[in-house]
């Protein structure tokens, strides 16, 4: 089974997902938002299996430093996109998808062992 995680490298939750499936013997493609900016295409893939209000990541510093009408910027899809395309970190880590189609969003061992 070939899974591909979306996330970004030095991330503390990233290297923990790495562990988990390295455990597992489970192989995996891995796309580093610092490398890869995110496109829109994938995106829009991402919200047809979820909301937009669980892809963005609102504990990091950047969703914290944005002001009222930036965060309200973040609610609607036509103009959360740009702004998650420039400022990838703001998307929820890691995304994971399956070759079923599904995916799961964060370090959650449970859903990504219910996937494999």
């Amino acid at each position: 089974m070939s899974i591909t995680v979306y996330g970004i490298k030095n991330c503390n939750t990233m290297k923990k997902t790495f562990e988990f499936l390295d455990s597992k013997g489970v192989g995996y493609d891995f796309v580093d938002y610092k490398k890869q900016k995110p496109t829109p295409e994938l995106l829009y893939g991402f919200l047809k299996k979820t909301e937009l209000a669980s892809l963005v990541n609102k504990k990091g510093m950047t969703y914290r430093k944005m002001d009222e009408d930036q965060r309200a910027d973040l609610e609607k899809e036509a103009t959360a996109i740009p702004i998650l395309i420039e400022h990838s970190s703001m998307i929820k880590r890691p995304v994971i998808t399956f070759p079923n189609g599904e995916i799961t969003l964060g370090f959650d061992p449970e859903s990504i062992e219910k996937q494999l």
